[in-house]
């Protein structure tokens, strides 16, 4: 959500620009892994390489859920802004009829989610943000403090069901050596209209599983953010205290979550995933602080990070479709070898380009294709 998408034209907020650069670069470190195989993703060796070791205890200090929980999070906040300047209006339109063009950007964004899903990839998180961006609309005129109790009920109720999910037995055999694995990449890889039909089995699934988890968790952190904002967190980052707690945590949980993840348990590898979740959120919120301390609003800090924030949901798509071309159709057979260490160096290089081609592009144009396309949409159906 671009909450620079406002009739009343104002500075833009330079800190959430960069914070939303570094929340989609950050998810494709994450998605490159499931760009081949959408459902099951990284491949195990049954004996770990000391890399991949390495990088997976990296990845639940740093990566797993961290920009998946400020994405979510920057969401909140950018309605908020479009819901307060919409109020701000100087003109006859009701209540409703200014709501109702927030509510119509959900809506488109619902619609590129699904198509997103569907056609390109089917780890899409637009459907389940546009849906808790729904939810979360309801409350978006509490206070701060208020907005926090929910947020906490919210994320509370979707570890509920994570939990049962998680914990349900499985018994297919997903390693690298496996036949499961190579009968997943071979479906994985072959005609699209075969990948169309996994596509569609995929999609039907987070259709049911959106409303039982996604959705409460997106939900509370969009109105964690909110209550951020409101407390000008993304303006002046977090307090000594607050700080100092989000580390304690962040690390705790994710010592734990590494520990778990590398017992050799079923069990206890997916309560590691309920760890995930909470040491996320800490990071996610010790990242908001770096950020916001290092650029200070300023245009010209982190500009590169910036303007990869402010295309953020081009850059996202295009993530999408660079990842599905390069792993299913041009290098296929890299899924077969590509350990931890490959998928990571993909990611560092495609950031790079990334930060690149939004630089050179909005030299020339002022915001991204998918940005202008989903403004105009919006503007003729609302």
């Amino acid at each position: 959500m671009d909450e620079h998408d406002a009739p009343i034209k104002q500075a833009r907020l330079a800190n959430l620009d960069a914070i939303r650069g570094l929340g989609v670069l950050g998810i494709f470190f994450l998605n490159i892994y499931f760009m081949g195989n959408s459902f099951f993703g990284y491949a195990p060796h049954e004996v770990q390489p000391t890399s991949d070791i390495i990088l997976l205890i990296f990845s639940n200090f740093f990566l797993e859920g961290r920009f998946f929980s400020l994405f979510a999070m920057i969401f909140g906040v950018g309605m908020l802004i479009q819901y307060q300047r919409q109020q701000m209006r100087m003109d006859t339109a009701t209540t409703s009829q200014r709501n109702k063009r927030i509510k119509c950007r959900l809506y488109w964004l619902i619609a590129f989610g699904v198509i997103h899903a569907i056609f390109i990839f089917p780890g899409d998180i637009l459907l389940s943000y546009g849906v808790s961006g729904l939810l979360a609309f309801r409350y978006i005129s509490l206070s701060a403090d208020e907005l926090i109790r929910k947020a906490k009920w919210f994320i509370f109720l979707s570890l509920i069901p994570i939990a049962l999910i998680s914990l349900m037995p499985d018994d297919q055999v997903y390693s690298r050596d496996s036949a499961f694995f190579i009968e997943q990449l071979a479906a994985w890889t072959g005609s699209y209209q075969q990948q169309l039909t996994l596509h569609l089995t995929m999609f039907a699934y987070m259709l049911a599983v959106i409303p039982l988890t996604l959705m409460w968790y997106i939900t509370g952190l969009m109105l964690l953010g909110m209550a951020l904002y409101k407390r000008n967190i993304f303006v002046d980052g977090l307090d000594n205290k607050t700080l100092w707690q989000c580390v304690f945590w962040a690390i705790t949980l994710a010592s734990l979550d590494s520990i778990l993840s590398l017992s050799g348990n079923q069990m206890l590898e997916s309560m590691s995933d309920l760890l995930l979740w909470f040491s996320a959120i800490a990071t996610a919120l010790i990242y908001i602080h770096i950020i916001v301390k290092f650029c200070q609003n300023t245009p010209h800090r982190l500009k590169l990070l910036q303007n990869v924030g402010r295309m953020a949901f081009s850059l996202y798509i295009l993530q999408s479709i660079v990842g599905i071309l390069l792993l299913r159709y041009i290098a296929p057979d890299w899924l077969y070898s590509l350990d931890r260490i490959g998928y990571v160096s993909i990611a560092i290089i495609y950031s790079v380009f990334q930060l690149l081609l939004a630089d050179v592009y909005l030299r020339k144009f002022n915001q991204g294709p998918l940005e202008k396309l989903w403004r105009v949409l919006v503007s003729r159906t609302s």
